[in-house]
């Protein structure tokens, strides 16, 4: 019996309120073209920053998809 396999992919959200916004948009973006999402792990946490004002929050994301193989 073969075990699962699992596709993992970064993606980087953004959002002008929090960074758990910003990690719950590219998620949820990601969400409509991929299906069987698994798990986000957020690996970095950073700002935008202009003129000394913080201006967006972005989240870079490392998600998982089940990975399915094509039988021959």
């Amino acid at each position: 019996m073969a075990g699962s396999v699992y596709k993992l992919i970064e993606l980087v959200g953004t959002s002008k309120k929090s960074w758990e916004d910003a990690a719950k948009n590219a998620v949820e973006t990601a969400g409509k073209s991929l299906k069987d999402l698994r798990i986000a792990e957020v690996t970095k946490l950073d700002m935008q920053i202009n003129k000394g004002k913080v201006v967006a929050y972005r989240a870079r994301i490392s998600v998982s998809f089940k990975y399915l193989m094509k039988k021959k």
